[in-house]
C-alpha cells in the first residue's frame, strides 16, 4: 500500500484498524507527528530565547533574578505536566483501541480534576514567592526581582494546566499540528508583550530618518514574566475552544457528558502520574540544589547557567517533540494489542532522536559564543557560557537516547521504572559529581557533571528498550497482531 498521498489520521488508522504497515509507512508516521511536536518545542525554547535576550539587555542582575528561579518554576510545571500525563495516556490507549466516546470521557474528568489540583499547586507557588530567593542563597540585591517573577508564574498555574492538558489531549489524538501552530503564535504574541511591557516608553529611528514614539510599561523582570503568562493564558484558551468545539476525535460538544471524576479513572492516573510526579519533584529538587551551588558562584556565574540552559535548549527541544511523538505512537499501538509494532516504534523513534541530537550538538560547539551573545551583552558572561556550552555538546545523542525512551515508556503507561532511572541519575551522579568539582572548576565542573550523568543516563535508557522486560509482552498473537501483519511489519 502506498502511503505518499496519506495524512496522519489516516495513518494512525492503520494502527487501530490492525492493518499491516510496513517498515517505510512507520518511519513516515514517525517523521509526520515529530515534526509539528518538534516545531512546537522549538518555538517554546524560542520564547524563552526571545525572553532571556530582552531581559538579558537590561544587566546581568536581571537576568540572574529569572535564572534563579528558572529550576523552582520547571519543579512545579513538571508536577501539573506529570499530572496531565496520568489522563493523556489514558485517552492515548482508548483511542488506540476504538473507544471514542470513553476517551471523551476522561478528558472532561481530567480538566476537573487537573483544575481542582493547579489552583492547589498555585496557592502554594503564591505563598512561598517572598521567601524563595533567600532559600536559594541568591544576593539580596536580586531577591525582589526573583521574587516578583515567580509570583507572576505561581498565580497563572491554572491557566498553564489548561493549556497543557489540551494541547497534551490533542497529541495524544494524533493532532500535533494544531498545538504546533498555537504555540507558535503564542512566541509571537510574547514578543510582541515584552516589548511593551518590559521596556519603558522610548522613540524608535527607522530607516536612518522615520523617529516612532513607542509606549512601554517599563516593568523589568515583572514585564517578562506576564508577557508570558498573558502569552500562554491567551493560547489556553483557543486551545480549549479547538478542543471543545473542532477536535475530530476529541470534539467534547458532539457528545456532552458529565465532568465528574470517576475513581477507576482517578486511580490510573495516579499510577501513571505518579510517579512522574515524584520523579520531577526529585529531579527539580536536584537542579534547585545544584542552583543553591552555583549561586555563591557569583552573578555573572548564575546569568551565564542560565542563558546557558537555555541555549542547550535548542538541541534538546527536537528531541522532546520526537518523544512526544513516541508517546503517541506507543500508546495507540498498544491500545490497538499491535505489541510488534510497539516496539518498532521504540527503536524507530529513538534511533531518529539520537541522530537529531547529535547533529545539533554539533551545531552548538560550533557557533556556543554566537548562541550566548545574543542573549547578553557582558563579555564574562558570554566567555563563561560559551564554554559550559561546549562542554554539554559531548552529551547530546545520549540525552536523546533518554528524552525519548522516556517518552516511548510513558505512552505504554510504565512510568515507575523509567522515573527511577532518571531519579537515580540525576542524584546518584549528577549532583555528586557536581558538589564535587564546583569548588575547583566552579560553573565548569556543575556542567562537565551534567554531561557526564546524561552520557550514563542515555546508556542505562538504551539497555532497557534493548534488553528490558517489557520486550517479551505481546510476543504471542492477538486478536490485531495476527500473522500476516506481523510478517509485514517485520519487512
Amino acid at each position: 500500500m502506498t502511503t505518499r498521498n496519506v495524512n496522519t489520521e489516516q495513518l494512525l488508522a492503520m494502527i487501530r484498524d490492525g492493518r499491516p504497515m510496513g517498515f517505510r509507512t512507520q518511519l513516515r508516521l514517525t517523521a509526520l507527528l515529530s515534526m509539528p511536536a518538534i516545531v512546537a518545542q522549538l518555538s517554546s525554547i524560542a520564547m524563552q530565547y526571545i525572553d532571556a535576550s530582552m531581559v538579558g539587555s537590561l544587566g546581568a542582575d536581571a537576568s540572574a533574578s529569572i535564572g534563579l528561579v528558572s529550576t523552582t518554576t520547571w519543579l512545579f510545571w513538571g508536577v501539573l505536566s506529570a499530572a496531565g500525563t496520568g489522563f493523556s495516556v489514558q485517552v492515548a490507549h482508548l483511542i488506540g483501541s476504538g473507544e471514542f466516546d470513553k476517551a471523551r470521557d476522561v478528558v472532561r474528568q481530567g480538566f476537573t480534576a487537573l483544575l481542582i489540583f493547579s489552583t492547589a499547586i498555585a496557592m502554594l507557588g503564591v505563598g512561598i514567592s517572598p521567601f524563595l530567593p533567600g532559600w536559594l542563597g541568591a544576593d539580596e540585591r536580586i531577591h525582589h526581582d526573583a521574587s516578583r517573577y515567580f509570583l507572576i508564574f505561581a498565580s497563572f498555574l491554572p491557566a498553564l494546566q489548561i493549556s497543557f492538558l489540551a494541547g497534551s489531549m490533542l497529541r495524544c489524538a494524533g493532532n500535533m499540528k494544531v498545538p504546533s501552530m498555537l504555540n507558535v503564535l503564542m512566541c509571537v504574541i510574547d514578543v510582541v508583550l515584552n516589548f511593551i511591557l518590559i521596556f519603558p516608553a522610548r522613540d524608535i529611528v527607522i530607516c536612518g530618518s522615520l523617529n516612532i514614539h513607542v509606549w512601554g510599561a517599563g516593568l523589568g523582570v515583572e514585564g517578562a514574566a506576564l508577557a508570558t503568562v498573558l502569552a500562554e493564558t491567551i493560547v489556553a484558551s483557543i486551545m480549549l475552544w479547538y478542543l471543545w468545539r473542532r477536535a475530530p476525535i476529541l470534539r467534547l460538544s458532539d457528545n456532552p457528558g458529565k465532568f465528574t471524576p470517576r475513581a477507576s479513572v482517578l486511580r490510573k492516573a495516579f499510577r501513571i502520574g505518579m510517579p512522574m510526579g515524584l520523579e520531577h519533584m526529585a529531579i527539580c529538587s536536584a537542579q534547585i540544589m545544584i542552583t543553591t551551588i552555583v549561586a555563591p558562584l557569583g552573578v555573572v556565574a548564575i546569568a551565564a547557567n542560565a542563558f546557558a540552559i537555555i541555549a542547550e535548549s535548542l538541541c534538546y527541544m527536537p528531541g522532546y517533540g520526537i518523544g512526544e511523538a513516541a508517546t503517541t505512537l506507543a500508546g495507540q499501538a498498544y491500545g490497538a494489542g499491535r505489541h510488534r509494532l510497539v516496539r518498532r516504534f521504540g527503536y524507530i523513534t529513538v534511533g531518529a532522536a539520537m541522530a537529531v541530537m547529535g547533529v545539533m550538538g554539533v551545531a552548538l560547539y560550533l557557533w556556543a559564543p554566537q548562541i550566548i551573545g545574543v542573549m547578553s551583552p557582558v563579555d564574562d558572561i558570554r566567555t563563561l557560557g560559551a564554554d559550559i556550552l561546549r562542554i554539554e555538546a559531548w552529551a547530546e545523542p545520549m540525552f536523546g537516547a533518554a528524552i525519548v525512551s522516556y517518552g516511548f515508556f510513558v505512552g505504554l503507561g510504565r512510568t515507575i521504572l523509567p522515573s527511577v532511572m532518571n531519579l537515580l541519575s540525576i542524584w546518584g551522579v549528577r549532583l555528586t559529581l557536581a558538589t564535587i568539582l564546583a569548588p575547583t572548576m566552579g560553573l565548569r565542573g556543575v556542567w562537565l557533571a551534567m554531561c557526564i550523568e546524561l552520557c550514563f543516563r542515555g546508556l542505562i535508557f538504551l539497555a532497557l528498550l534493548a534488553f528490558g522486560r517489557w520486550r517479551h509482552e505481546g510476543n504471542s498473537s492477538t486478536g490485531l497482531d495476527r500473522t500476516n501483519v506481523i510478517q509485514q511489519e517485520s519487512q
